[in-house]
């Protein structure tokens, strides 16, 4: 296996960027933030132009009260234009792009009060919990919901398929790549 590097961005201003698309025909253009070419092939590590965001529908009663994650298309179609309207008094474009939501504008600055960490329960892996950042909370048919945006960043790797367009790694091509592209990282660190 040979691999070299092709690219490194670290100015956003003059990075590229690659528009991912689904199988439902939304987009999400996302920033170069690394690049890396094994045996001939080109990889991506992206990050969206946009800020991410989830919505979870808060369920349950005061101390047993819980926060799931919203995934289902119908349910998001349904409450889309509630959270959209609410997102726009803070100047936020909520989108329904391409493997995640996303919302244009700028973010509030982050208040210790407004942080929510979610446990990841992994059978198969230690997953960190996941700090997330409160930016509004509304009703939708007596269902409360709220809209959290990840203080970490979400990392997409691509690679170009051979009819050239960019396409996710599957969960399998990620792990082999990954190793490759933080070893890369962390020696550009040094």
């Amino acid at each position: 296996m040979s691999f070299s590097y092709f690219s490194d961005e670290h100015d956003r201003g003059s990075a590229g960027t690659i528009t991912l698309s689904d199988d439902k025909g939304r987009s999400l253009e996302c920033y170069i933030e690394h690049s890396l070419e094994v045996d001939g092939q080109g990889y991506f590590l992206l990050l969206p132009v946009d800020s991410p965001v989830e919505i979870f529908a808060w369920q349950g009663e005061d101390e047993e009260e819980e926060a799931v994650l919203v995934e289902d298309d119908a349910t998001i179609e349904q409450i889309f234009s509630t959270a959209q309207a609410v997102l726009s008094e803070q100047n936020l474009v909520l989108k329904n792009t391409a493997y995640a939501l996303t919302v244009a504008g700028e973010l509030p600055p982050v208040e210790e009060s407004e942080l929510f960490t979610l446990e990841i329960e992994d059978e198969q892996s230690d997953l960190e919990p996941e700090q997330l950042q409160l930016l509004a909370s509304f009703y939708y048919e007596e269902q409360e919901y709220a809209i959290y945006t990840p203080l970490d960043p979400l990392l997409f790797f691509a690679r170009i398929s051979k009819s050239g367009k960019p396409e996710l790694l599957s969960p399998e091509e990620s792990r082999q790549v990954q190793p490759l592209l933080e070893e890369h990282l962390f020696n550009g660190v040094e």
